[in-house]
C-alpha cells in the first residue's frame, strides 16, 4: 500500500504496547437492552451496574499486574476511553485502582472509541436483536444496519484511532476502554495483519463497486470479508481485558 506522499509502506511493530478492555456489566446489559446511540450511551441511567464496578476493578488490578510482570511503569500508561458512561466509569475505576489521576491527560475519552450504532430501528430494543444483526455481519461485514454501522465502518475508524496513538506516543502502555462489537471487530483487523501481511493492503482496496452489496462477489470473496466477517470469535465478556498482538501496518482505511 502507499502512504499519504505515495510512497510504498511495510508493515511495522508498534511503538506502544496496546490492551483492550470491554467496559463492565452495565444497566443495559441487565435490563437486556440495546443502547448504541451517544445521544443514549452518554446518559447516567446507563451507567455500571454495581457488578459491574466490581468487574472494573478486578480489571484494574489484572491490568497491574501484568504491568508490572513484563516491567512496564505505570507511569507509562494512557488510558483512552469511549464517550459512554459504562466506559467512562470503567475507566475512572481502572484508573484509581492505578493510582492515574483521571482528570489528567493521561486519561482521555475519544469519539472513535464510541459503541458500534446499530440504528435507529435497533436502538434501545432487546439484546435478542444482536442475532439478527450478527447474521448479516457474517455474511456481509460491509452492510450497515439501516442508519447503523457496518463491521467495516468501526474498523476503519478505531484504525484512525490507533494510527493516531502511534503518531502522538512512543513507549506507552495504552488501555483502550471501549465496547463488545468494537473490540472484537478491532482484534479481527488486527489477527489478519498478523497472520498475512497482505491483509490490511487488502483492507484497504476493499471497495464496493456496486450498490447491491449482496451480488458483490469481488467484496464477498475477499480475505478481508472473511476475516471482518468472523469478528464473534473474538467476543470478550465485561471485564474483560486482553492484550493484543503487537503487529500493524499503518495507515490503512476501509473503504466499503
Amino acid at each position: 500500500m502507499e502512504d499519504a506522499s505515495g510512497s510504498s509502506s511495510s508493515p511495522a511493530v508498534l511503538r506502544n504496547k496496546y490492551w483492550v478492555l470491554r467496559h463492565g456489566r452495565s444497566v443495559p446489559n441487565e435490563r437486556g437492552l440495546i443502547v448504541s446511540s451517544l445521544e443514549n450511551g452518554t446518559k447516567p441511567e446507563f451507567g455500571l451496574a454495581p457488578q459491574g464496578v466490581e468487574q472494573a476493578r478486578a480489571a484494574g488490578e489484572k491490568f497491574r499486574k501484568e504491568l508490572d510482570e513484563i516491567g512496564v511503569p505505570v507511569g507509562s500508561v494512557k488510558i483512552r476511553y469511549s464517550p459512554f458512561s459504562r466506559t467512562t466509569e470503567t475507566a475512572r475505576v481502572v484508573a484509581g485502582v492505578l493510582g492515574i489521576p483521571f482528570e489528567a491527560p493521561s486519561c482521555e475519552a475519544v469519539l472513535g472509541l464510541r459503541e458500534r450504532y446499530f440504528g435507529p430501528s435497533y436502538e434501545l430494543l432487546s439484546h435478542d436483536k444482536y442475532a439478527d444483526i450478527w447474521s448479516v455481519d457474517e455474511a456481509h461485514p460491509c452492510m450497515a444496519p439501516e442508519g447503523g454501522e457496518s463491521v467495516a465502518d468501526v474498523a476503519s475508524r478505531f484504525s484512525a484511532v490507533l494510527l493516531s496513538a502511534e503518531t502522538q506516543f512512543h513507549g506507552s502502555a495504552i488501555l483502550i476502554v471501549s465496547h463488545g462489537d468494537p473490540l472484537q471487530i478491532f482484534q479481527a483487523v488486527l489477527t489478519g495483519a498478523k497472520e498475512n501481511m497482505s491483509f490490511l493492503d487488502d483492507l484497504t482496496n476493499l471497495k464496493v463497486k456496486d450498490t447491491d452489496v449482496l451480488t458483490n462477489l469481488e467484496v464477498k470473496d475477499t480475505m478481508v470479508a472473511s476475516i471482518l466477517s468472523q469478528h464473534r470469535k473474538f467476543a470478550l465478556i465485561t471485564g474483560d481485558c486482553a492484550e493484543l498482538c503487537n503487529l500493524l501496518l499503518l495507515g490503512f482505511n476501509v473503504a466499503c
